[in-house]
C-alpha cells in the first residue's frame, strides 16, 4: 500500500509517496563534492521526505574539528535529527567498517519511527562499502603502522607504494603514491593475511536490507565549484580555523600523523603552525593556497568516484536553485517508489 504525505515548504508543496509499512522506507544516498551545498540541500530534504540525517564524512565523525570540516552548526543539528557527527576522539582510529556497523544501526533505528534515513556527504569510500559491502579484514596493527611509518620517513611513501605495487599491484593502480594512510593499510593487510588487499575486497555483501536511491549534486561548470572552495575557505580562515588547530595540538594525544589531522584543511594548517614554531618562513598566504589546492584536488576525486558510480541521479547544483534541486529530487524519488510499489 503507497499512501501519499504533502509537505509544505516556504515556496512550494511537495507530494511524498510513502509506503505505509514501517521500516519499509529505502534510504536515499545524497552525495557529492565538498562545497556542493549538500548540506543545505539535506536541511530542506529532510523535512519533505520526514527523514533524519545520517553524515557520510570520515572528518566529521571527530570532536573538536568543527569549522575545517564545514561541520553543520548547532542550530542545523537542533532543526533535523543527526547521526554520526563528534562520535569519537581526534586519536581514535575510524573505518569504512565501523561507519557501515554505525550506519546500519542509524539506518534500522530510523526506519524503526517510520522515517527515512538520508544519508549525506562525500566520502565516497563509505558509500560504496555500505552499498556494496566489505571484506573481512584484519584490524588494525599498531606496531606494524609504526614500523611503516618510520620505513617512510627514510625512504619516501613513494618507495612503500612501490613496495605495494610489486604484493598488489591493483591497489597500486588505484591508490595514489601520496595516499599514505590507504598505501599503509594495503599494506597492513598484505603482511598481516599474506593475501593481496585486491584479492580479500572480492568477496563483500552489502549490509543494507534493500538497495539505496542515490542522487549526487555536481556543477555543470567546474570554475563554479571553485569559486565556492575559495569563499568557504576564506569564511573559515575568518571565523578562527587557525585557532582551532592550535587548539587542537595543544592535546598531547594529537599530532600530525592522525587520519583527523591529514583531512584536507588540518593538514596545511598544521605544518603552517610548525614552520611558525620552528622560526621558518611562514607566509599566511601560501598555507591558504595549498590547503585551497588540495581541497579543489578532493573535489575532483570525489566527482570522479561519482561517475563511477551507477544509478545516480546528478542534480547540477550550479544551475538549479536550492529548491529546484529539492523538487527535481522528489520527483525522480516519487517515479521510482511508485513503480518499485506497483
Amino acid at each position: 500500500m503507497v499512501a501519499k504525505h504533502a509537505y509544505k515548504n516556504d515556496r512550494f508543496i511537495v507530494t511524498i509517496n510513502v509506503r505505509a509499512v514501517e521500516g519499509s522506507l529505502a534510504p536515499v544516498f545524497l552525495m557529492g563534492a565538498t562545497a556542493c551545498g549538500k548540506t543545505d540541500l539535506s536541511l530542506y530534504l529532510a523535512k519533505t521526505l520526514n527523514a533524519e540525517i545520517i553524515s557520510v564524512d570520515s572528518a566529521l565523525v571527530y570532536r573538536g574539528l568543527d569549522i575545517g570540516t564545514a561541520k553543520p552548526s548547532a542550530k542545523e543539528l537542533a532543526t533535523v535529527p543527526h547521526h554520526l557527527i563528534d562520535i569519537c576522539e581526534p586519536w581514535d582510529a575510524y573505518s569504512a567498517a565501523r561507519f557501515c556497523d554505525d550506519a546500519v544501526h542509524a539506518i534500522n533505528a530510523i526506519q524503526a519511527k517510520g522515517r527515512r534515513a538520508l544519508l549525506v556527504g562525500g566520502t565516497m569510500l563509505y558509500f560504496k562499502a555500505l552499498e556494496e559491502g566489505l571484506a573481512v579484514l584484519p584490524d588494525a596493527d599498531s606496531t606494524l603502522r609504526q614500523a611503516m611509518v618510520a620505513d617512510a620517513a627514510k625512504r619516501g611513501w613513494g618507495a612503500l607504494h612501490a613496495d605495494l605495487a610489486v604484493v598488489d599491484p591493483k591497489a597500486a593502480e588505484r591508490i595514489h603514491p601520496n595516499d599514505p594512510q590507504r598505501i599503509q593499510r594495503a599494506l597492513e593487510v598484505y603482511q598481516l593475511t599474506g593475501s593481496p588487499l585486491t584479492k580479500l575486497q572480492q568477496d563483500t555483501r552489502s549490509p543494507l536490507q534493500c538497495p539505496p536511491l542515490k542522487f549526487a549534486l555536481a556543477p555543470h561548470d567546474r570554475s563554479w565549484l571553485h569559486e565556492r572552495i575559495e569563499r568557504r575557505f576564506s569564511n573559515m580562515t575568518d571565523g578562527g580555523f587557525l585557532d582551532e588547530v592550535r587548539g587542537l595540538r595543544n592535546d598531547a594525544r594529537i599530532h600530525a600523523e592522525l587520519p583527523a589531522i591529514r583531512s584536507v584543511g588540518y593538514r596545511q594548517a598544521w605544518e603552517h603552525l610548525d614552520a611558525i614554531e620552528n622560526e621558518s618562513q611562514a607566509s599566511e598566504s601560501e598555507w591558504v593556497d595549498r590547503a585551497v589546492a588540495a581541497t579543489r584536488q578532493l573535489a575532483k576525486r570525489q566527482l570522479t568516484w561519482l561517475r563511477g558510480m551507477s544509478n545516480v541521479h546528478t542534480l547540477a547544483c550550479d544551475l538549479l536553485s536550492l529548491e529546484e534541486q529539492q523538487r527535481t529530487l522528489c520527483d525522480i524519488l516519487n517515479k521510482q517508489e511508485s513503480s518499485s510499489y506497483e
